[in-house]
């Protein structure tokens, strides 16, 4: 019912703006009366009709004119004082909702000096009637503490309104801010998953087309196959990219699910260690434990690890053969991808190229709530090593927290000694395992 009401108040203003002012006018009215009914004395009602009908008919003006309002409403009041009303809060009802009106728009220092000037001056209004010096908390005390109860209301009012409207702004930038995050967030895994992509295909296509230039004169067949698989390469590359940027061109979640293939994941491990084979990656892949379903997430985040980690294996590394381990627990599976380089491999200059191979590694664990770690091995070669939880635990405790790695690895943005960050090589030399400076990682996997 109320909701009606409030709904119908809403609609039609002026008629709901029109009914207030005529019940402060019959309230007024009937303090007035009782006035009359319980007060010695002979005393006219026609006062304070007109008072009272002057009062309320300067309430229109309160909300833009808030203190002549107030002002005249105080002197309503104070002339029916004089003439010896009992001052009840009904008889000055309209000199209350003035005063409730004046605390909700004007500063607080003014609203309530206002208030205590009509306090003042309605107590002084009735203090010479001698009817009412027995009865002084009546005539004294009552009308201060209903204007200044007015005035308490009205700035506790104000001070709920503008906590509300702050609340809203907050609610309303924190929506701005996840909105943006999300649209961050979603850039950074739309640049991955371009990244694993182009960077992988090319340089399988890399690799195999300097084998077959390097085979073309000594066994012409090999070359020849290997360039039949070049094409089943680059038209990989074609379909995981027109894939990827499709869904950039969706309007809507029902057209970017049609005609897509899923997302990659180990159980298309055989096809990536056969196209590292055409490149001359020798892959031996060993499982611990019993696998298990992947949540496709997960499963789309260990797949590109180990795809990226053989790619700047395939770029990178002096040696041809890389080890892949799955090992499942019962909480976690770990992968880890090593190589084993040649100490004696020489060590080029440095280079201005940067990539960002392990960098999206490092976000792809750190996004699935796992652990991350990449570095030169101490037997020799590089390793790249993390932990996905598989049932959304965290971390166990001693393992690498969310932004940071373990010790021996490289955090992201420093190099500590004998390692080389993601995306970059220490000057003048690549440690055991590393790539050449100016390569598109900085290190081998």
């Amino acid at each position: 019912m109320s909701t009606t009401w409030q709904r119908r108040a809403t609609s039609r203003p002026r008629t709901t703006e029109a009914a207030k002012i005529v019940l402060v006018f019959v309230i007024a009215v009937g303090g007035g009366l009782l006035d009359h009914w319980t007060m010695p004395g002979p005393r006219s009602l026609w006062p304070v009709v007109v008072l009272s009908a002057v009062g309320s008919g300067a309430l229109i003006r309160r909300r833009r004119h808030p203190l002549p309002v107030l002002a005249l409403t105080t002197l309503c009041a104070v002339a029916e004082g004089t003439m010896g009303y009992l001052m009840t809060p009904l008889l000055f009802s309209p000199l209350l909702t003035a005063q409730y009106s004046t605390n909700l728009r004007v500063s607080r220092v003014t609203a309530w000096g206002t208030a205590v000037v009509a306090a003042t001056a309605t107590i002084v209004s009735v203090v010479r009637h001698s009817e009412l010096h027995s009865g002084w908390i009546i005539g004294v005390v009552n009308p201060a503490a209903w204007i200044l109860l007015s005035a308490a209301l009205g700035s506790y009012v104000r001070v709920r309104r503008d906590y509300a409207a702050a609340r809203t702004e907050h609610a309303a930038r924190e929506r701005e801010e996840e909105a943006r995050h999300r649209v961050v967030q979603e850039r950074m895994r739309i640049a991955r998953e371009l990244h694993d992509v182009v960077a992988h295909h090319l340089a399988l296509a890399n690799a195999q087309a300097g084998t077959a230039a390097h085979l073309a004169r000594t066994d012409p067949e090999q070359a020849y196959a290997i360039l039949d698989k070049l094409s089943g390469t680059t038209a990989a590359a074609l379909r995981e990219l027109k894939s990827t940027v499709g869904l950039l061109r969706q309007e809507s979640d029902a057209e970017a699910g049609d005609g897509l293939a899923p997302a990659p994941g180990l159980g298309q491990l055989p096809d990536l260690v056969a196209a590292c084979a055409t490149a001359g990656l020798h892959v031996s892949v060993t499982e611990d434990g019993e696998p298990r379903p992947l949540p496709p997430g997960l499963d789309l985040t260990a797949y590109r690890i180990v795809q990226e980690a053989l790619t700047n294996v395939t770029k990178h590394a002096a040696t041809r053969t890389a080890r892949v381990r799955l090992a499942y627990t019962s909480r976690r599976l770990s992968v880890t991808v090593t190589n084993d380089t040649p100490s004696a491999r020489p060590a080029d200059g440095p280079g201005p190229g940067r990539g960002f191979g392990l960098l999206g590694m490092r976000e792809r664990a750190l996004a699935a709530g796992g652990t991350f770690h990449a570095g030169p091995r101490p037997e020799g070669g590089f390793e790249v090593a993390c932990s996905l939880p598989l049932d959304g635990h965290p971390p166990p405790a001693g393992s690498s927290p969310a932004g940071s790695s373990p010790a021996g690895s490289s955090p992201a943005g420093s190099s500590p000694a004998g390692s080389s960050p993601a995306g970059s090589s220490p000057a003048g030399s690549s440690p055991s395992g590393s790539s050449p400076s100016g390569s598109e990682e900085g290190t081998a996997p």
